[in-house]
């Protein structure tokens, strides 16, 4: 049997009275990618970040390519490459410098770091603009660069918070034609959070739409669609799942406005 990517087994986590995540139960397949979709307060960063560690969680609940989250955060940290919500790159440094500070913190061999730095700012488009300021940069540019810092250390899960959040088409369709070049190439698991419908149903090959903290439908976007109706879109069924309410549970007033931040960004 194969060892799937991400397992989630009752997984809940708790902001003092508000619950962000309530009994979650997802499993994401290895070299699939795989969307995770809801409104804003659903739990979906709350989930993306007990996987990645940066939440703590119970034992047993959450497992990386079959290593427990909980017990063994260094071994799945090594497997996992993490680009936030937030922009992660230093502005003050050059996309170069950037990406070889990720190489040192994943403990990247010393004789393999540069090798594999300028590989990853190679796949990304960036070995031109490498020794620039990231201040720089587009905003294209910048998901790229961050890209190449989440993929320095040749990550079997590679971890999306909205990663395309303020970015016009073309740039859009640049970020994922890169992780489709990587993929192809390593095998890689993609696991992505979204708010773009259209993103989700043209990349992941599977989707969980999550609202309240819990998984409300778990499919194909064509099997989810067609439970709707013939001429359904994913939008449709995000509504039909979610009431089309906007929350301000679990901090979506507070995740909308730090959207919002990050597309005046990288604009």
């Amino acid at each position: 049997m194969t060892v799937p990517a991400v397992r989630c087994t009752g997984l809940r986590h708790a902001f003092g009275d508000t619950v962000a995540v309530d009994g979650l139960d997802l499993e994401v397949r290895r070299g699939e990618v795989f969307g995770l979709l809801g409104p804003n307060g659903a739990g979906k960063t709350t989930t993306i970040r007990m996987i990645t560690t940066l939440l703590p969680a119970p034992p047993e609940a959450i497992t990386v390519l079959g290593r427990d989250v909980s017990r063994q955060r260094t071994a799945v940290r090594r497997l996992i490459g993490y680009v936030p919500q937030q922009l992660s790159a230093d502005a003050t440094l050059t996309g170069r410098e950037n990406v070889m500070l990720f190489a040192r913190l994943f403990d990247v061999p010393r004789r393999e770091r540069r090798p594999q730095v300028d590989a990853v700012l190679d796949a990304m488009d960036l070995t031109d603009a490498a020794d620039r300021p990231a201040k720089t940069y587009s905003g294209g540019m910048v998901r790229r660069l961050e890209l190449a810092q989440a993929l320095v250390s040749a990550p079997q899960l590679l971890v999306l918070d909205e990663p395309t959040v303020g970015l016009d088409p073309v740039a859009r369709d640049g970020v994922w034609d890169r992780i489709a070049a990587i993929r192809a190439a390593t095998g890689m698991t993609v696991l992505v959070t979204t708010h773009a419908m259209q993103e989700a149903d043209e990349h992941c090959e599977r989707i969980a739409l999550m609202h309240r903290g819990r998984i409300r439908a778990l499919g194909t976007p064509a099997e989810l669609k067609a439970e709707i109706g013939p001429a359904a879109t994913l939008d449709d069924v995000f509504r039909h799942h979610t009431g089309d309410a906007l929350t301000t549970e679990n901090g979506g007033m507070r995740d909308v406005r730090a959207a919002r931040r990050t597309a005046g960004r990288v604009g």
